[in-house]
């Protein structure tokens, strides 16, 4: 897939959001955008590393690729007219509000989150959290449960920060994680680029768990530590390396990043690029096997290069992180049942009570029905074991449930006996509803 248009300033994150929209892998991808003029070539496949062979999802996506270059036009036209397709906004904001929650997780916080959520009698229609390094951001929509529309008295909404802010706060110790209370925060807002979809979602979980800083390790020790959730595959000895180098001559900063290979990669390091304050000009992306390596020629938007060694690390630390954030490795358990109030505090305090914890969420409704996407782990960061999940499978015979091993395969007789992938399969389709499913 070629893209060529005028070049604006984080017009590359724009494309790429679109692509990781429509749950398409980038396998390779070169990046022009020097003079002036944007030039990108991607070579994307669907989510199952499939060819795309369907005309109706090739025309799909050029319409979308369309559709980014309208909103540029009428950005800088200044003109204001409605937009065609997905891209018209529904009337979200009449019908839910956007709260946002970042500051020192703990076993069982989203647990509590959740249970206060209900107590406050809202709806949750939508949430997303990461759990890293001991820092939680988490995004949610709600709507008040008797009106099912947005909540807007003032006093409400301050009040329902003021619960969550305590939830947050209850155990805050600054000497423990190196994250005081200052940093910690609950907020109502609207999402940059207002279209309500998951990836600008996303853009903001990053942006939040750079805000109470989760690029930065926990000060105190890990063995001392009960509950660390991280992106390291020790096993394996798989951590993300990144580097940044001068190339004088060009007058560009090169940051080249190895690891392992998986979805939204891409996204997630871009954004941060972006957010960062920094202009790719040049990239050049390439997966071999499982192993990614990109590369990135970049300036700051003040037009000079990293020039200090605390800016180079800053940028590496902050690259790392973002890719950590969404490698969880543990059960993935995915619940589907009739949306209720307190569903979801009902969910996870079933979770906690086993003793696992939540490490990523991932909850959406359609209509009626919820679904309810947790990776979860044992409150000590180790497996989860078989057994665990057997017994909390027969104490949630209402819910549909769905579980998939997500560690990584090492030849082990102890790590296999530990294994539920094969026992419980889930086959998750996730494709847009706009999207025809390739077989």
């Amino acid at each position: 897939m070629q893209v060529d248009s005028v070049n604006k300033q984080g017009l590359l994150l724009q494309v790429v959001q679109a692509l990781t929209d429509m749950n398409l892998t980038i396998s390779k991808g070169y990046i022009s955008s020097d003079a002036g003029w944007f030039m990108d070539v991607f070579h994307v496949k669907d989510e199952h590393g499939n060819k795309l062979t369907d005309q109706r999802v090739i025309d799909y996506i050029q319409q979308n690729m369309q559709v980014i270059n309208a909103k540029r036009e009428i950005q800088d036209s200044g003109e204001v007219r409605p937009l065609k397709g997905k891209d018209v906004e529904a009337e979200i904001s009449k019908e839910q509000t956007t709260i946002e929650l970042a500051g020192t997780d703990r076993p069982g916080l989203f647990s509590e989150i959740s249970a206060a959520l209900a107590d406050l009698r809202c709806n949750v229609i939508e949430a997303h959290a990461w759990s890293h390094n001991e820092r939680l951001a988490c995004v949610a929509c709600i709507s008040d449960q008797s009106t099912a529309s947005s909540i807007d008295d003032p006093r409400r909404l301050a009040s329902i920060k003021d619960h969550l802010t305590t939830v947050i706060n209850a155990t805050t110790c600054s000497d423990a994680t190196g994250t005081n209370s200052d940093q910690n925060g609950v907020g109502t807002t609207g999402l940059p680029g207002g279209d309500g979809n998951t990836t600008n979602i996303e853009r903001r979980l990053h942006q939040l768990m750079v805000e109470v800083q989760d690029f930065e390790e926990p000060t105190r020790s890990m063995s001392s530590s009960a509950f660390h959730t991280s992106g390291d595959t020790k096993e394996e000895g798989r951590k993300s390396i990144v580097s940044i180098e001068n190339c004088s001559a060009k007058g560009y900063s090169m940051v080249s990043i190895e690891c392992k290979d998986r979805q939204r990669l891409m996204f997630d390091t871009v954004c941060t690029l972006t957010d960062m304050q920094y202009t790719i000009f040049h990239a050049s992306i390439s997966c071999h096997g499982d192993n990614a390596c990109q590369e990135y020629y970049i300036r700051h938007i003040e037009g000079r290069t990293l020039n200090t060694e605390d800016e180079k690390q800053r940028v590496t630390k902050c690259l790392e992180a973002a890719i950590e954030r969404r490698a969880c490795e543990g059960v993935r358990l995915e619940l589907r049942a009739h949306n209720r109030l307190g569903l979801l505090s009902d969910i996870t305090r079933l979770l906690r009570e086993y003793g696992l914890v939540v490490v990523r969420a991932d909850v959406t409704t359609q209509g009626e029905k919820a679904t309810n996407a947790f990776y979860v782990r044992d409150m000590s960061g180790n497996e989860v074991d078989i057994e665990t999940v057997v017994s909390m499978k027969k104490e949630m015979e209402q819910f549909s449930l769905e579980v998939r091993d997500e560690f990584p395969r090492v030849s082990s007789p102890d790590r296999a006996r530990f294994s539920i992938g094969d026992m419980l399969k889930s086959q998750i389709e996730r494709l847009s509803h706009n999207f025809i499913p390739i077989k």
